[in-house]
């Protein structure tokens, strides 16, 4: 098992503790997550930055998780997976899609299946769709713009599902209710 330091304001570098500042006004708290992204400013400013953009692209909150999800899941993600979960509660998001996703189930709607879809082609083929997986991407209702913002969705989840392997980062207490590990899938 591998950890990494996980920073409070006071222990991290300089450059990091600001932006730290600011994740305890947006959360009410330091996530482990940034607390261990902090060893490095720039990676934890790329993360905020990356994760600020990607709430602001064309998805609504039920597509924002659909993507958010179906790549925690697919990484195996013990820490975003619930933090994930609570997000979701807190954006008011149908419980039944979360739970879908966690478990690997359907989801609702043939629009969010097929976001789900296309999200796992990128992963697991890493970026090489085929035409057909575009085209049915399309037929769905979506574009080339969320092509690419399934991109920048994939490009926060590697830096944090990738960073929770390597640090082992243990799940904050208000995230810990919704504890996820593949173990635990019903499907």
């Amino acid at each position: 098992m591998t950890t990494l330091k996980i920073h409070n304001i006071e222990t991290a570098p300089e450059g990091s503790k600001v932006l730290l500042e600011q994740s305890f006004k947006a959360n009410g708290m330091i996530p482990g997550l940034h607390g261990v992204l902090a060893e490095s400013p720039e990676l934890l400013e790329a993360y905020q930055t990356l994760h600020k953009l990607f709430t602001q692209t064309s998805f609504n909150k039920e597509e924002l998780t659909v993507v958010w999800q179906t790549i925690n899941v697919e990484h195996e993600c013990h820490y975003c997976v619930p933090a994930h979960t609570a997000i979701a509660h807190m954006m008011n998001v149908d419980a039944s899609l979360t739970e879908a996703l966690r478990n690997r189930t359907a989801m609702p709607t043939e629009k969010l299946q097929a976001l789900h879809d296309f999200t796992l082609k990128v992963v697991r083929q890493r970026g090489r769709v085929t035409q057909k997986d575009l085209n049915d991407f399309y037929k769905a209702g979506y574009g080339e713009k969320q092509v690419l913002e399934v991109i920048l969705g994939l490009a926060q989840k590697v830096i944090s599902n990738y960073t929770n392997h390597i640090a082992n980062t243990p799940v904050d207490v208000p995230f810990q209710k919704f504890a996820w590990s593949k173990e635990t899938v019903k499907a």
